[in-house]
Order: structure tokens, then sequence, then C-alpha cells
């Protein structure tokens, strides 16, 4: 159970149309809203089933009628002030809600009785958010208001969530004789007073260092370590607290963060299990949002004192989210943490650990503390879920390289029964897989099968889409090699052929398969891969490198204004397709500079480059490209501003590959919408399959998050002549039947 006191998601006023109290339990997913009062006061509930009793009994729906005449006014309550065990027992099979009232009958919370779910400021907190990251800069900042503002934005750079500072009010705090020239202290403790008495921030100062905060877009968090801060705060107006690890047993500080209603995350060092037992109970009467963070309060924490595997005691202990504060030296621990629930981490954070005061020694500088942030983002990423497993695209890519395939042993003709003596298992994977041998065991062979023919999931069904004539209000076409371009124009009528090469398909002679002049437009789609592993790069800013990227693709051009001579229909330049690069192996390209250095070197390289009867268009790309199986991190051509102005600077066309974009748009929380609208009066030409996710690319029609009725009326709006392919991964297979099924669904749209 965890109590929730952001009431807007629960409520809707008595005087309320139901239509919108409907709208609003959908747009919330809450099967129950709280009916109130303009001054809040509860009167009832409206529940999925109370709307439906009341619609039952309805001649005619006006969903303009007062939620007052639907709303339950016989429900469970509890008093905010009662005992969260009491409220625990009110919860049934159908109560998962139960609203907590004051006094007065005003509703001022409500208790869930689901996985805690807790609201940091903007920050959702909960089993499937990722880690909320602090950056302890605590007194760090050695009593600098200047050194704190560094402070804050070397966290910013680092990548951290929020900044933590603490507060005292040294004398509510310390005994009457605290002063540090008291003799008769320890020396431990004088040291300690010592440092805090230098090393203070004025209120004042502190709240300028919240503002700066915010203006940086960083989230500020305090501890404070006295009532008269707690108060102070308040009337700042903080939307959570930290309690350190030595106040966990101090009731009175307790009752006064309680008290302002915000959420509190607190450390749990030096406290012994029944202690930890006890705060949660306390908490849980005060009905006050928390999380607790394991922690060994020591500084440096030995290692084999740490005990990660005590989180998933503690969080049944608090029944709430974890997280871990971590005075160990280095990160990795907290990366494991991570691994293991933590949804808090707290790092201490310095500029210089050889800065006087104890907690420069333990704390992270700012390129640790980002290899930190990067690598918990990394083990977010690759936690997952406990659902079934799927195929990735890039295991799928090298599935087709290294698995073994089904494969027809001799010729097998229309209507034989396929007998196991006509199997046999080869690699690559580009067929059925073997263990699908008994499907195919006894199957009437519904086309003909030349010995060494791959077997695919067509042969075990029933239905097959084949290729047939299609009609579309743009130019259209297929994507094909040397081999197989000529059944595609046997079997279907494209308007363009886009031959896409392999670095091989270079040192053959096309006329020794292009025997006779077609009536047909051209695209061609230049090779990433060409020999000795080099990966097309325009963009590099090794010289030796570009330059080699130049030679190959200018002999991709001179191929390709060879084939043109045998395609009657190419009225202007040749569109090549090509990805210029731009792509780095173990992060984003961050700094702008950086990205325009890259971009100059493309601009160098198309300079060098001979494009008489050609036009080169990149296409547009994800963030994660897959490389021959292997996933990189893209930064040009992939964030539609930089491509609209890039464009418009170097008066350049693109060919726009809609699924490679939909996930640009899924990982950056882009809209296509308005990303074909920036882009859209450059499109030369379409690439078109579905993408879901941040990878997965080249998914047939409908299998993703593209919604082609939408974009396909946009297209008639911003490239109404533009010509496309479908770019089905894998669509070749089985006589093209991938790109068929793409073309069949598509013209409903195109």
């Amino acid at each position: 159970m965890y109590i929730d006191k952001d009431l807007g998601k629960y409520t809707v006023f008595v005087e309320s149309p139901i239509g919108e109290a409907l709208a609003k339990g959908a747009m919330y997913k809450q099967r129950v809203l709280f009916c109130v009062t303009e001054h809040h006061h509860l009167v009832g509930v409206l529940s999925n089933g109370d709307f439906q009793r009341w619609l039952l009994k309805q001649e005619e729906i006006d969903l303009s009628t007062s939620v007052s005449s639907v709303c339950n006014t016989n429900f469970v309550q509890a008093s905010i002030n009662e005992k969260s065990v009491r409220v625990e027992y009110l919860f049934e099979d159908r109560i998962d809600t139960i609203p907590l009232v004051d006094d007065y009958g005003h509703l001022v919370a409500v208790a869930v009785n689901k996985p805690s779910v807790v609201k940091v400021g903007e920050f959702t907190i909960s089993d499937t958010s990722p880690a909320f990251i602090i950056a302890e800069i605590g007194n760090n900042h050695n009593g600098s208001l200047s050194l704190a503002k560094q402070l804050v934005d070397k966290a910013v750079w680092a990548g951290a969530d929020c900044a933590k500072f603490q507060m005292r009010n040294m004398d509510e705090l310390y005994s009457d004789n605290w002063k540090t020239d008291n003799a008769s202290e320890d020396l431990g403790s004088q040291y300690v007073m010592d440092l805090l008495a230098k090393f203070q921030l004025t209120t004042e100062e502190m709240f300028e260092l919240f503002d700066y905060c915010h203006s940086r877009g960083i989230f500020p968090l305090c501890t404070p370590w006295d009532v008269s801060s707690v108060k102070a705060l308040d009337g700042y107006g903080v939307e959570a607290y930290k309690v350190a690890s030595a106040d966990l047993t101090n009731p009175d500080l307790l009752t006064a963060i309680a008290k302002t209603g915000k959420p509190v995350i607190l450390s749990t060092g030096m406290s012994a299990e029944n202690e930890i037992r006890n705060a949660v109970a306390f908490l849980k009467e005060l009905s006050v949002a928390y999380i607790l963070l394991h922690c060994n309060s020591t500084y440096p924490a030995p290692f084999k004192d740490i005990n990660l595997r005590y989180m998933e005691r503690l969080k049944e202990i608090g029944d709430c989210q974890i997280g871990y504060s971590g005075h160990e030296r280095g990160y990795h621990v907290a990366i494991a943490a991570v691994a293991r629930g933590a949804k808090v981490i707290e790092k201490h954070f310095t500029l210089d650990r050889n800065m006087e005061g104890n907690d420069h020694k333990v704390s992270l500088l700012p390129e640790e503390f980002k290899q930190m942030v990067e690598g918990i983002r990394q083990v977010e990423d690759s936690l997952g879920s406990k659902s079934f497993r799927e195929l990735t695209q890039g295991e799928m890519m090298n599935r087709e390289t290294l698995a073994k395939s089904l494969i027809a042993k001799r010729d097998i003709t229309v209507g034989e029964t396929i007998t196991d003596d006509m199997l046999d298992i080869k690699s690559p994977g580009k067929g059925l897989q073997p263990n699908r041998r008994n499907e195919l065991l006894g199957r009437i062979v519904h086309r003909n099968v030349k010995a060494g023919d791959y077997f695919y999931l067509s042969d075990i069904k029933t239905d097959k889409v084949v290729a047939r004539a299609f009609k579309f209000k743009r130019p259209w076409g297929v994507p094909v090699r040397y081999h197989d371009f000529k059944q595609v124009i046997k079997d279907t009528n494209p308007d363009l052929l886009e031959f896409h090469l392999s670095y091989k398909d270079l040192e053959l002679n096309f006329n020794d398969y292009i025997k006779d002049d077609l009536d047909l437009d051209l695209v061609v789609h230049s090779p990433e891969l060409f020999a000795g592993d080099h990966i097309l790069d325009l963009c590099s800013l090794d010289e030796k490198y570009r330059k080699q990227s130049v030679d190959n693709l200018q002999r991709v051009i001179d191929l390709t204004r060879d084939l043109k001579r045998r395609f009657n229909k190419v009225s202007n330049d040749v569109l090549i397709v090509t990805n210029i690069g731009g792509f780095s192996d173990d992060g984003f390209i961050e700094r702008r500079s950086d990205l325009e250095l890259r971009a100059a070197q493309f601009t160098k390289s198309m300079g060098e480059l001979n494009c008489e009867g050609v036009e080169i268009i990149p296409q547009t790309m994800p963030p994660f490209p897959w490389h021959f199986g292997g996933q990189r991190y893209h930064n040009l051509f992939v964030d539609p501003d930089w491509i609209r102005q890039f464009c418009e600077k170097q008066n350049m066309r693109i060919c726009f590959d809609v699924s490679h974009s939909q996930l640009a748009c899924n990982y950056y929380h882009w809209s296509l919408n308005e990303f074909v609208e920036k882009v859209g009066s450059y499109i030369a030409h379409l690439h078109i399959a579905d993408a879901r996710d941040s990878d997965g690319e080249g998914l047939q029609i409908g299998e993703g998050n593209i919604v082609f009725s939408a974009f396909a009326r946009q297209l008639d709006d911003v490239a109404k002549t533009a010509s496309f392919i479908p770019e089905i991964w894998q669509g070749h297979k089985n006589d093209g039947e991938g790109f068929w099924v793409a073309l069949e669904k598509l013209e409903a749209w195109f």
C-alpha cells in the first residue's frame, strides 16, 4: 500500500457531466473516481459498475447528466489519521483505492493497494521507471556558492536527475557547547563540527542555488538536519525531502517532514533492522509517501560490508520502492544495485577529491559520475521484462547468416507430397529452421522447388501472397538484384527498379544479366559494406578512411551511369540512395561542433565525387542502425530540423526511410507527422516499411507503430511526386512474398 496525495487523477466534481468523468477515468486508467464538492468534501464514488447500472436504467443516454445523479454514496472510506494496518484491512478484491478524509470529511489522500509509486517533482518512481540518480553535493561546495553552481553544472553534464544539498541550523542541531574551540569535545565530533561551521551556505544562498538548479533543468533536493531547516525548506516550496541515515530514529524530524505532505527518501545506514521496521511503521502512520535507501554509513565503505542482497529484504520490510546510497570507492556497486532493483541511486559528487572535507574522499568526479549514469542506463536497457522471449532484429540478421535451414535434396514438382528423403539441412539460415521439419512432412507442394532451394513459412501455410499488377498514384518499384529482376518485371508492373548492390556486384558485368533495354526508371542503392570490412563513411574524420569511402562510392556512381543507358524511362539524373556515414561505436556524438565537423567532411566528400548523371540522396537514419548483425549509434540525417537545414543549405534531397525515421521518433519522443512536415519538400524517394520500439526496423506493414493511412495522406500534400519501394526486411525471400504482402496493404492508401 502507498498513500497518494496527488488527487487530480482520482477526483471529479459532483456537478460535472458524466461524459467528462468517463473521459477522465479513461485518461488516467482509473476504475473508480471520487466525487467531491468544490470545497473537496467527499460525497460519493463513481465506478465502472455504477455507470453500467445507471446506463441500464436509461431509455435515452444523456452524458451531460451530472455525476451527482449517478455516484454511489454508500462507499468505504477511512480517516487520514487511521493506522495504516487498519486501512490495509479495508482492501478487498474489488477495492484497491480507499479515500482518506480529514475530520471534516474533506478528501485529502488516497490509499492505493498497488506497488508503490512515488512522485518526486516531475519524476515518477515506480517498478517500471528508470532509476532516479542523485548527485549528492552535500557540503562539497565548501561554503562557496560559486563552487556549488559549478558542481550543479557538472552534475547536469554528467546526466544526474537531481542535485542534493544539506541544510543545518547549527544552534538547533547541536548542544550549547557545540563550538569548535570546545576543548572537551571528542576529536571526531570536533573535526566534523569545524567543517560544518566553515562550509555552511546561508539560507538565502541555498535558495538561490535551488533557483539555479531549476534554471539548469535539474531537480534540487535537500537534507534538513533539524526542524527549523524543514520549515525553511517548506517555505521555499521544495517538492520532496531526503532524510539522512542519522535521522531514521528521529521521530520529531520525520513528523515535521510528514506534515508538509511531501514525499521522503530515507537512508537506512547505521540502523538495526528493528529500527528500520519501527521507522516504516511510523511513516505509514504519518501517511507519508516514502522510499528507503540501502546504505552502509562508513567512508569509504568496505565492499564486503555493503550486502546488496539485503535490498530484497528491505523492499519487503518497507513495502515500498527502494534505492541505494553508496559511500564505497568507484561506481560499479551502484550499477549493480540498479540490476538488483534500486530505483534511486545516490552518490557523492565533487570536482576535486583532494579538497578539505571527508565527503570529497568518497565522491565521484564528474567523468566518473557520467560513466556511472551511462552504465546504469545501459543496465536498465538490458533488464527487459519477464515476458516471453522474442528475437531481436540483430539476432534475426545473424540467424540468417549463422543458422541452418531446411532445403530440398532434389527437385520437387507441384503436387508432390513431401517425404523425409526430400529434405536436407544446410547453412545459411534463410529458410525454415530444422526444428520445423515435421511440419513440412506430408504436405503437398504448391510450387516447383529446385534442389538446394529453401523452404519457407508459406510452404507450411495454406495460402501464399504472390506478385500481381498493382496500382498506385505515385511511381513505385521493387528492390532487386541482378539475378532476380527479370522475374519481378515478368510477374508485376513496377515503374522502376531499385538495384540493391553488394560490393561483389561492382565486380560483375551487368550486361551478362541485363540483355535488353528496359522501359523502366532506375534507382540504385549503394552498398554500405565494401571489401576489407570497409563501411562507407563519407563523414569520417580519418582522411584515409574518408578518401577510401569516396573512391568506393565513385565506383558505384560510375556503374550507375553505365546502367542508366539500359533504362529508357530515366528522364533525369539517376537517384543513388546511400547511408553517408556519421555513425559512432560507443555512444552518440553530443557536441554540435563535432556534428558540424562531420557534416563538413560529407560536403567535402561530395565535392570530390564526379556526380554527372546521378543524384546522391542520403537516406534518413535510425538512432541505432544495424550494421551486419551489430548495432551502432547514428548521428547525421536522424534529426528532422538538422536534415531540413542541411538540405536547404546544400540544395540536396533525401530518401525518406519511414521505418528509420519512425524509430528516431520512438526513441526521441518526436511526432512522425511533424518530422514529415519538416522534411517533406526535400523527399525525392521513399523506402517504406513498418517500425517498432527504437531498433525494430524493416517490419512488415501493420506490425509496428506507423499509421500508414495518415502517412499516405500527408505525403500527398508534401511529397506528391516522390517514388517509393517497399523495403521489408528479407522481403525478397520466397519469390518476393514480403514485398507483395506489403504492396497489397499499401495499395489501399497509396
